[in-house]
């Protein structure tokens, strides 16, 4: 099995990235009280990851010493099979990003780059010495190739320099771009020129990620809207852009939070009823709670089950951003006494069976698999196959956490 280790250089959205881009979901951010999370004790709401980390509140960038003695710490004397350096701020706005590379490549382990934007490049061939100290795969937020768009939009007083290193990754590394799409801005003809310009480059492909300017589309921390007036593409007309992107270019073009259309993610399973049929015998029932993206998709995967299961669908569009909040208005008459819902909820256990036994019935909450699927981050890189084996597998254990707790 591959051994693969993250290089975490820290950093703070908007301060270590050289301004916030004007979508930026951290944009704004206020102070908020812990959400609770599976990683709270049981009785205590409140931990690192649902009162810190989930706003990425880092002190800052790191020091290179620092991050490669928790690297070498991972590594327990072992040479790792690639590397990924990544934070909470712009890599190519992380100081020391060349020596880092250069001391944790070696000349023999690959590196990848997650989330950078070029905002941070000073040179117009920056990446090739980055390339040349072992940068085999780069991650990078490109919104468009059009410059005054990214002036405009991403705060990037240095496009033309960024595009030309995005340019350089391009023809020697695996280059994965992304694009929050703004209607209007960066979608229609400005997405076409693009991807042209990406496939021209040589870029592997495009994750298209929709904006989300409201607190249901997923703004939990108190800050929408981010852009005051812009109204994001549905769910519906978002999921045809991504389809009709991908018709038209021979990148690999996937969305968030959805689909791909290669491997049929997030939930394959939904157009797969011979391997739906396979799935382990369902004993007990219970409700499955889940966000508005999923539950259509759910739904079908379960519709021969419904006897035991019911999916039943809350006012969020991302079911690892549902909170408290999100329960309130759950019609109780169509929960069942035991409830299953997104591993990742940010909301404590505690609470949610108060919230969920209102009625008098004491119910039974329960987190399921962290993950049932993958969105675009995660398929643009795995095989239609991969994506049925994962969900195949998750789908087996949630029914069988189902026939432990279940009624």
């Amino acid at each position: 099995m591959a051994m693969e280790i993250l290089a975490d250089v820290g950093g703070r959205p908007g301060l270590d990235c050289n301004g916030f881009c004007s979508y930026c979901y951290f944009k704004g951010v206020k102070s908020f009280s812990p959400f609770g999370c599976k990683f709270c004790m049981p009785f205590h709401k409140g931990c690192d990851y649902c009162s810190r980390a989930i706003a990425e509140s880092y002190p800052g960038f790191k020091p290179m010493d620092a991050v490669l003695f928790d690297v070498a710490g991972r590594c327990m004397g072992s040479i790792p099979d690639k590397v990924s350096i990544s934070g909470g701020g712009d890599l190519s706005c992380y100081p020391d990003l060349l020596p880092l590379t250069e001391s944790l490549s070696q000349g023999m382990v690959p590196i990848s780059l997650g989330y950078t934007s070029g905002k941070g490049f000073k040179k117009a061939d920056d990446a090739a010495a980055l390339v040349e100290a072992g940068v085999m795969e780069v991650s990078f937020t490109v919104f468009a190739t059009d410059p005054g768009l990214r002036r405009k939009y991403m705060n990037d007083k240095n496009a033309e320099i960024a595009l030309a290193n995005l340019e350089i990754f391009c023809q020697h590394c695996q280059v994965y771009c992304a694009a929050v799409l703004i209607p209007g801005v960066n979608d229609g003809p400005v997405l076409e020129k693009t991807c042209s310009d990406l496939e021209d480059m040589g870029a592997k492909g495009i994750i298209l990620m929709r904006f989300a300017n409201s607190q249901d589309q997923g703004l939990i921390l108190g800050n929408s809207p981010i852009m005051p007036g812009i109204i994001p593409h549905s769910i519906e007309e978002f999921r045809d852009i991504v389809t009709q992107t991908a018709e038209g270019h021979s990148l690999r073009v996937t969305g968030t939070p959805l689909w791909d259309p290669v491997t049929g993610a997030p939930f394959a399973l939904a157009r797969r009823p011979d391997l739906v049929a396979s799935l382990p015998e369902q004993r007990r029932g219970a409700s499955i709670v889940t966000s508005r993206t999923a539950l259509p998709l759910l739904k079908e995967i379960f519709k021969n089950r419904a006897d035991k299961v019911n999916v039943l669908g809350l006012e969020k569009d991302i079911g690892c951003l549902i909170t408290i909040e999100d329960f309130q208005n759950l019609d109780l008459s169509q929960v069942k006494d035991t409830v299953i819902i997104p591993g990742r909820t940010m909301a404590h256990e505690k609470e949610i069976k108060k919230v969920l036994s209102r009625d008098g019935r004491d119910r039974i909450v329960a987190r399921g698999p962290d993950r049932l699927t993958v969105d675009g981050e995660m398929s643009i890189s795995m095989s239609p196959q991969e994506v049925l084996d994962l969900e195949m597998e998750a789908f087996a254990e949630l029914i069988a956490a189902i026939n432990a707790l279940g009624v």
